[in-house]
């Protein structure tokens, strides 16, 4: 049987599940990021877009950029997803969204080059000035 994770949003609209390990997970510091979810910065993890499926309810999807799309709840808005063509055989999922989001921690910094500079979080990890695909 293959590892099993659940999430979904604030208000119960929109429920997923991941069939795959949480083993790529990474601290977003892009200011799309930033304006998309109202935090500092986003944490992902980067699953095989074939062991996601949604279980309950339709996100709405917002392009981002030309090779971004951003899945949210049209009810509650959170920002549960996020697919780029850049990378078409994977999806980012906000870790914040899980269930368990402490199984996913972050072994990783990306686009650090647009991190706020007040900001300083696990300084231990490394950091990539934009995301290596």
């Amino acid at each position: 049987m293959s590892e099993q994770h659940e999430g979904g949003c604030q208000c119960g609209a929109l429920r997923y599940r991941i069939e795959a390990p949480l083993s790529d997970s990474a601290h977003c510091h892009c200011a799309i990021c930033r304006r998309s979810s109202g935090g500092i910065l986003t944490t992902w993890v980067t699953v095989p877009r074939t062991s996601f499926q949604w279980l309950q309810g339709q996100p709405r999807t917002f392009a981002s950029s030309a090779s971004c799309s951003r899945y949210f709840c049209a009810d509650c808005g959170a920002h549960l997803a996020l697919f780029t063509t850049l990378s078409p055989h994977t999806l980012d999922v906000t870790v914040a969204t899980l269930d368990a989001p402490e199984l996913a921690p972050a072994n990783r910094h990306i686009w650090v080059g647009s991190r706020l500079p007040w900001l300083s979080v696990d300084p231990q990890l490394p950091e990539e000035d934009e995301e290596l695909l």
